[in-house]
């Protein structure tokens, strides 16, 4: 990969993709608060969604904080705190593989009732069905770099994102140097994960800014109409708290 193209792809993409994840997702927030939902299937294959989601949001969240502390977390702090780069991404590899490992069942699984049970399918939207299919890409992306880091140990490569991410946010102009020549699944992984970002704001991920409190705290009424009150009694409906 030519320098030129590296530039764009990660010193230049990474800002765009921060752009619209941060705009996109106050513009939503403020305007369509009502609209972080998909269409409802909890009554279809129950055990599997349970299983699915539970097993997904656990592991999800257990791989964004590992993330975030491992890329964000300035290096003179684990040298200040006796933690060799090796150590770091040996946690890094079992901590993240049981996670993504977990995480990879449950959306698989989630994967599997959204697109093969036709009731279920009935339901969906595009967008449902094709976040989907990208955090399935991701993770699979990500657990194979598992084996690429294997190969080297010493926690050197890690240190190169670990640079680059700081570097982004710190708005260095060379940060895009640092992964200039790491193996070709890291890359494809990061570019794939600032991807999500990019889409976030218009697909059902931006339900995560409601938890915990902001949904809990949500004003107003769900408006519930039977069939037949919709098609006989237009004007009639039932109103119920949202939960």
């Amino acid at each position: 990969m030519s320098e030129t193209i590296n530039y764009m792809l990660f010193g230049w993409y990474p800002y765009l993709c921060l752009t619209v994840f941060l705009l996109g997702s106050l513009v939503r927030f403020d305007r369509e608060q009502y609209t972080w939902k998909t269409g409802s299937s909890q009554l279809l294959r129950r055990s599997q969604l349970r299983w699915g989601s539970n097993l997904f949001h656990v592991g999800i969240l257990v791989i964004f904080i590992g993330h975030a502390a491992g890329l964000l977390t300035p290096i003179a702090v684990f040298d200040a705190l006796g933690v060799s780069h090796g150590f770091k991404q040996g946690l890094a590899i079992t901590v993240g593989g049981i996670a993504g490992i977990a995480c990879f069942i449950g959306i698989s699984l989630l994967a599997h009732r959204r697109f093969f049970d036709p009731r279920i399918r009935a339901t969906s939207s595009f967008g449902d069905m094709a976040i989907l299919l990208i955090l399935w890409l991701q993770l699979t992306l990500g657990l194979c770099t598992i084996f690429v880091s294997l190969g080297h140990m010493d926690g050197h490569e890690m240190v190169k994102f670990m640079n680059w991410a700081q570097g982004i946010l710190t708005l260095q102009p060379g940060a895009a140097a640092y992964v200039l020549d790491v193996h070709p699944v890291f890359k494809a992984h990061l570019l794939l994960g600032m991807t999500i970002f990019l889409l976030f704001p218009f697909t059902r991920l931006v339900h995560v800014w409601s938890a915990p409190v902001w949904y809990l705290g949500r004003p107003g009424y769900q408006v519930v109409r039977t069939r037949f009150t919709r098609e006989q009694h237009p004007s009639h409906s039932n109103r119920h708290p949202a939960e």
